[in-house]
């Protein structure tokens, strides 16, 4: 069997933090077994359905690598509805239904007064012919439920939470078309998922009763439902998902200096025991997912976390992956001595600006002798390895060691207190430079 996923989204907003993890846990999985993972907006929702929003979803996957092997619009597929739709008003799975939006909410009020489930009663079902003539004479338009088949029981066997049971005589027929003729979400979404093969449907937990709905469509359709896998939602740092973290979409995670790959590497194991590692490289992570290590506990997303973990990534990148964010002047040499001091890899032009000045730097008075020193000592070193040729001249010369040796030579040579290894920052900053910071301080 060919493994299908698709990435399913709506584009009414941008792509939140958990839409990305439900992204790239059907990018993974495909990429995985060696199948496609595919992209389908679903814009049925003419009213709220933006195409900038369009735009920005195809550029946030594209950001964070997830490419999909094919691409499909809802919007394009209402010939498709309409044909499938009319087998099954055909084979009696959808009727019409003339309750106003107050009329249902207050059968649903009743029925949890009396401490009763909020169950859809089908009194629709009961109407006849000419009850539903005289409706629509009136101007009632209906809606359009799902009936389920209440002899079967819904079972299936969720890839992460085991097998599930649900009786649909506790569920309500599902309303799949709005009077005005739109589509909701269940219908159209199965339809689709026919036609396009997919194989494994993976997404959120709070779609369960969701698929015990659409596992009747699919059988009334004539077709083999996919496999499902659904995922504990996230939650934040403090317990629940805040409203905050729950819309945190790629802009804010650009805006944090953020890298795809660390994104990716925390994403990827969210959920699972697996220990979260700065992985560069996704071939690992590929390799390595498995449902079967989900668990059904919900997901902590951690913000400083995702920090720590852009930190370690940052350390690894090479310079020809970060070259067209960096100085136009930094050199290979400049970003490997600074890139082990920086957190995000926009803070390397700060740095840079330390090897290129002008600094300005505080210097104690009772070190000043010891770096007027020090500029005598610079003139006359060998500059092919100078930072330990310098320190070890001036221990040799003044005695000093540790602390009062090696902190005021780094603050007059880049204003600063702390910083990237020595070593590595004073060859770049050059003898002459160096000797004019030393020599005003």
């Amino acid at each position: 069997m060919t493994i299908v996923t698709r990435f399913a989204p709506s584009p009414t907003g941008n792509l939140h933090v958990g839409n990305l993890r439900a992204a790239l846990h059907n990018w993974m999985f495909a990429k995985a077994k060696g199948g496609r993972f595919l992209l389908r907006i679903d814009d049925t929702d003419g009213e709220r359905s933006q195409e900038h929003f369009v735009d920005s979803i195809r550029a946030d996957l594209a950001w964070l690598g997830l490419n999909p092997d094919g691409e499909a619009r809802q919007s394009a597929r209402f010939d498709l509805y309409e044909a499938r739709f009319a087998e099954l008003k055909a084979a009696g799975r959808v009727y019409p239904a003339y309750e106003t939006a107050q009329e249902l909410e207050l059968k649903r009020k009743v029925l949890l007064g009396r401490g009763l489930p909020p169950v859809y009663d089908r009194s629709a079902l009961a109407l006849s012919d000419e009850d539903r003539a005289k409706l629509e004479d009136e101007g009632t338009r209906p809606h359009w439920r799902f009936k389920l088949d209440h002899d079967a029981m819904i079972e299936w066997d969720d890839l992460i939470r085991g097998p599930q049971r649900f009786d649909p005589k506790t569920m309500s027929d599902p309303v799949v078309r709005r009077a005005d003729g739109s589509w909701l979400y269940l219908l159209p979404s199965v339809i689709d998922d026919i036609d396009m093969g997919i194989s494994h449907v993976v997404r959120g937990e709070d779609h369960v009763s969701n698929t015990a709905s659409q596992l009747q469509m699919f059988a009334a359709l004539g077709a083999s439902a996919p496999r499902f896998a659904h995922e504990a939602l996230l939650t934040g740092a403090e317990g629940k998902l805040s409203k905050r973290l729950g819309s945190l979409g790629i802009a804010h995670f650009r805006e944090e200096g953020i890298e795809p790959q660390a994104l990716i590497a925390l994403l990827a194991r969210l959920g699972t025991s697996d220990p979260v590692e700065p992985l560069v490289d996704s071939a690992p992570l590929i390799e390595a997912f498995d449902f079967a290590r989900f668990g059904r506990a919900p997901a902590r997303f951690d913000e400083e976390e995702l920090a720590q973990l852009n930190a370690r990534i940052v350390h690894q990148l090479d310079y020809a992956a970060v070259r067209d964010r960096l100085p136009a002047s930094m050199t290979e040499a400049g970003w490997a001595a600074i890139r082990p001091n920086l957190t995000r890899v926009a803070e390397a032009a700060d740095w840079w600006q330390v090897v290129e000045g002008p600094v300005t730097a505080t210097i104690a008075e009772e070190d000043h002798a010891f770096i007027s020193q020090a500029a005598e000592i610079a003139d006359t070193i060998d500059w092919s390895n100078p930072w330990p040729a310098l320190t070890g001249a001036l221990k040799e010369a003044t005695g000093r060691k540790g602390r009062a040796l090696f902190l005021p030579l780094r603050l007059a040579l880049t204003g600063r207190e702390h910083g990237p290894d020595m070593a590595a920052l004073l060859p770049l900053i050059g003898k002459e430079n160096a000797l004019d910071r030393l020599r005003s301080g």
